[in-house]
């Protein structure tokens, strides 16, 4: 395993394919939102000293699996929202403890909660543009902002604590990923 984890590109690799795999299948169980590819987002951008990397991982496991899942006219802002998240992470490279890490997680829920369902209030019929129609459209959202929260949560406690009790254990770990620019 120390060996895989050595390549850069591998372990990269299987981030993309680990995150594709988990959100085919929360897909298949319907547990809409609650899935890694934001605490990807916020994992890459603050671990990723590479930023082409950092913005690539979690851009190409929502390729993969949208390709999969079907595209819909809304996901050049769910792609956006990723960058922004990726933005975020980089917040984080200096300071990556459990309350930071915490609030970027709740944050980048919060940030793909308000954009992504004032994207949908603003680019539909679905609901009139008022005030009324705008509270209807997040009204609506709740239910995937739950699982968004819980899924970021969730998955932001595997990545940056499984990183972090790895490294520990592995000093290799962070040689791999701090380096994966260097080759």
């Amino acid at each position: 395993m120390l060996k895989i984890i050595k390549s850069p590109i591998v372990l990269i690799s299987l981030m993309i394919l680990s995150a594709s795999l988990s959100r085919l299948l929360t897909n298949q169980l319907h547990l809409w939102n609650f899935t890694p590819i934001a605490a990807m987002a916020l994992f890459s951008g603050s671990h990723f000293r590479d930023k082409k990397y950092a913005f690539l991982v979690p851009l190409i496991a929502m390729l993969i699996t949208d390709a999969v899942i079907g595209f819909h006219s809304g996901m050049l802002v769910v792609y956006g929202v990723l960058i922004l998240i990726t933005f975020l992470g980089f917040t984080l490279r200096n300071n990556v403890r459990v309350f930071p890490v915490l609030g970027a997680s709740l944050l980048s829920s919060v940030i793909f909660f308000v954009i992504t369902n004032f994207s949908v209030w603003i680019g539909s019929t679905l609901y009139p543009h008022n005030l009324s129609g705008l509270i209807a459209c997040f009204a609506a959202g709740i239910p995937f902002f739950g699982n968004t929260l819980a899924g970021d949560l969730f998955y932001c406690s595997v990545l940056f604590g499984g990183y972090a009790f790895i490294s520990r254990r592995h000093s290799v770990m962070q040689i791999a990923i701090k380096q994966e620019s260097d080759q």
